[in-house]
This record gives C-alpha cells, structure tokens and sequence, in this order.
C-alpha cells in the first residue's frame, strides 16, 4: 500500500497582515481516481489501474489531507476552516480534481507521466462574488515504471498542484481586511 501527500508544498510568501478564513467546501473527485486504487491511462482511451498496489486511503481524502497540512505549515493569511469550526470564513473555495493518473504514452513498458489536474474556484462569502476560477495541472514522469516511482511522481505533481492553489488563495485574499 502506498501514500502521497509526503513531499512538502513550496511555502508561498503571502503579504504580511491578519489571517482570513477560507471554507473548503468537498473536493469533487472524478470517479475512477477517488478510490485507493491507482489509475492509469493509455492511448486510445483505455483505463487501467495498476495490479496489487493500493493507496493507504481513497486518494480522495489523501488529497484533502494534504491541502490541509499545506495550510498548516504556509506562512500566508490564508487558514482553512472545517465544517462545524467556530470561526468566520471569507472565502470559500471548491476544489474539482479532474485528472489524477498515470498516463502511458506508445510504449507501455516505458516510464509513465502522472497527471494532477485541478480546479479552483474561489468566491467571497459576504457578496458570493467571485474571485477567482483557475485550473492548476502539473505533470512529472516517473523515474522508472516501478510502482514505487510511479508513486512519488503522485506525490510531486500533487504538492505542486496544491503549493499553487495555497499561493494563489493568499494572493487573492490580500486586500481582504482581517475579520
């Protein structure tokens, strides 16, 4: 059984000032990757997911782990809050992960590229206005075609994708006054 969500975000350099709290509403999932089984992909369309290897958890909540832990350990305003948390939100954020698999090019016995796909969508809580809606992708190919590589490419392409969504919620939230 496997883990992603180890390799550490890059800390972004939020503007100094008060925190404001950002609602995570559910991360949406795609189906086939929200599991504890790892997808891949090869062309022509054809979905796979790879023998006898398992994340230790639906990569669903590891996901939801990880964006957690890479608030946590930010230097920027921004702070998650959970559901049922007595503080006051700002924003809320909806995250819709879109791609999350390996992708096999011609040659299946060739190293794979992981894909992190996501998108973010941020809206002011007061007005429902919205601030911002990106897309943020990155994609590493794996050391070697071993399921070992192949999962520490996950956890690249996943902290990349979530240091830029934790970057871009600071950069959103600063001219927000401290509530």
């Amino acid at each position: 059984m496997y883990r992603f969500g180890t390799t550490a975000p890059t800390a972004s350099k939020g503007p100094p000032g008060a925190l404001f709290g950002v609602l995570k509403a559910p991360t949406v999932f795609t189906r086939p990757a929200a599991g504890d089984r790892i997808l891949t992909t090869s062309p022509g369309g054809e979905a796979a997911y790879v023998a006898g290897a398992r994340w230790i958890a639906p990569a669903s909540v590891q996901f939801d782990e990880a964006l957690s832990r890479a608030f946590d350990g930010d230097p920027g305003r921004a702070r998650l809050i959970g559901r049922g948390e007595v503080a006051k939100a700002q924003m809320v954020l909806r995250l819709e992960v879109r791609t999350f698999e390996a992708t096999y090019g011609g040659d299946p016995k060739a190293a794979p590229e992981v894909v992190v796909q996501v998108r973010g969508v941020l809206s002011r809580t007061g007005d429902r206005a919205l601030v911002g809606d990106q897309v943020f992708e990155a994609k590493v190919r794996a050391a070697d075609n071993r399921v070992g590589a192949i999962v520490a490419a996950f956890d690249q392409a996943n902290a990349k994708v979530i240091g830029d969504i934790v970057g871009w919620i600071n950069a959103a939230g600063a001219g927000l006054p401290a509530e």
